[in-house]
């Protein structure tokens, strides 16, 4: 059994891909392309966090572009990405976590809300990792000779 009061700085993912509201679809279109992340949280000058875009966020603009492969069509679709803001797509209601919140906190946020993953901000709500529901299973399942 795993320890309910372990912090989230200890399963949490400190090196985070992030964009700014006023970059555009594009960055996050070579995020997800580039990384294996499913969420992209958005951040101010400050690094303070301000929204997320989510894959889900990200596969319904790409939803509305041509299905066809020609080169046309391509060159249409980056146009697109170029064109579109981050802010304009993002979610700006986010929850957070801070370092020192239970992974027992986690879970009921999870567990109460339709998102996967809640970036993690220290007091002055400056990015420092995201937590996700997979890191939360990696914990959950991990072998108790690790944990220590």
């Amino acid at each position: 059994m795993f320890d309910r009061t372990t912090t989230i700085a200890n399963i949490m993912t400190r090196d985070v891909f992030f964009a700014h509201p006023n970059d555009t679809m594009q960055r996050v279109d070579e995020l997800f392309t580039a990384n294996n992340i499913h969420h992209i949280p958005v951040i101010d000058e400050e690094s303070r966090v301000v929204g997320i875009v989510s894959q889900s966020d990200y596969l319904k603009v790409l939803h509305g572009f041509t299905l066809f492969k020609t080169e046309k069509s391509e060159e249409y679709n980056k146009a697109i990405l170029r064109s579109l803001l981050v802010g304009e797509v993002m979610s700006k209601q986010v929850a957070s976590l801070q370092p020192e919140d239970t992974v027992d906190i986690a879970a009921g946020y999870f567990r109460e809300n339709l998102f996967h993953a809640i970036p993690v901000v220290d007091r002055q709500r400056k990015l420092v990792g995201i937590v996700t529901t997979f890191d939360m299973l990696n914990f959950a399942f991990m072998e108790p000779a690790l944990l220590r």
